[in-house]
């Protein structure tokens, strides 16, 4: 077994403490990096919300159960009440319903990760990770997505 896969299986079988506990001190740490390297740090914030949009979509669905667990989080982010309905309306702005766009966003995504720090992106990745490992099971499609990233 990879040490990449080893690291899914740790992700996937965390529980709900220490899993929020790690989401919210990586989450402080790259929101004050990406806010610090960009203009006005809204930046930062988007940046960031794209990460874990596209993180929920790497397997092509929001389920209510992602959702729910990511709500307070993308509120902080989005700075407003973020409900099922609106985060569905985001991702089909941002083109995560349709694979073409989604490989736009995704090759933008990959360039900004090369912009900036390894422990940033290690951090980044990590998130991402946990976050495709919400529901219990990082699925193969969501893997290809993570190593796309790693890359």
């Amino acid at each position: 077994m990879s040490d990449f896969d080893r690291l899914c299986k740790e992700f996937e079988k965390m529980d709900p403490l220490t899993y929020s506990a790690v989401i919210k001190e990586k989450s402080v740490g790259i929101l004050t990096a990406l806010s610090a390297i960009t203009k006005n740090g809204i930046d930062g914030m988007t940046i960031y919300a794209d990460f874990i949009l596209c993180s929920i979509a790497a397997d092509g669905k929001l389920s209510k159960e992602e959702f729910s667990v990511l709500q307070p989080s993308l509120c902080l982010l989005m700075g407003k009440d973020v409900t099922y309905e609106d985060a569905r309306s985001m991702f089909k702005e941002l083109g995560l319903d349709r694979s073409k766009d989604y490989k736009e966003v995704m090759d933008l995504m990959v360039d900004i990760l090369g912009l900036v720090s390894q422990e940033l992106k290690d951090d980044i990745i990590t998130v991402c990770m946990m976050v495709c490992a919400i529901d219990g099971r990082i699925s193969f499609r969501e893997k290809r997505w993570i190593r796309r990233l790693i890359e």
